[in-house]
């Protein structure tokens, strides 16, 4: 169990120590996919609980910023930016969660959160409509010292 970071010796869960390491410029984005029938895509912006996608990218936002209270092993981090953008498609919606800090840990969990309540909030709006709506949610990229020649890990 020892090669888990939030895992101890002894098995206990733990939050990782991250005091020694240095603060560097991270950033992280996610996608969520909700695949929905066309005609309810065709609606996100008039359903009868209003605009779906101006109310997910809000959601989205305010989500980020909440992370480590729903998470419970994540770092509270300062967040200098977070960006989520929405795009209808044929069959769904595509929702790009982008979050950036100076920070001693990664921001992934915080575009991951995004990502995932950006889309529970439109499947919430779009649920009276469409029972049958799915949706996936995927990191794309995870980038240490943004700015710098050296890009980090990319997914």
């Amino acid at each position: 169990m020892s090669d888990l970071s939030h895992v101890d010796e002894t098995g206990a869960v733990r939050m990782v120590d991250v005091g020694a390491k240095p603060a560097q410029r991270r950033r992280a984005v996610a996608r969520a996919v909700v695949r929905m029938a066309p005609e309810t895509a065709a609606r996100l912006g008039d359903l009868p609980k209003g605009d779906a996608l101006t109310t997910a990218q809000l959601a989205g936002i305010m989500a980020a910023k909440r992370t480590s209270e729903l998470i419970p092993l994540c770092h509270p981090l300062p967040l200098t930016h977070i960006e989520v953008d929405t795009r209808v498609l044929d069959d769904g919606v595509e929702i790009v969660a982008a979050a950036e800090t100076t920070a001693q840990t990664g921001v992934e969990m915080e575009a991951l959160t995004a990502a995932s309540v950006a889309a529970l909030t439109v499947y919430d709006m779009a649920k009276a409509i469409d029972k049958g709506m799915t949706f996936t949610v995927e990191l794309l990229e995870k980038v240490k010292d943004v700015g710098s020649t050296e890009s980090g890990t990319r997914r």
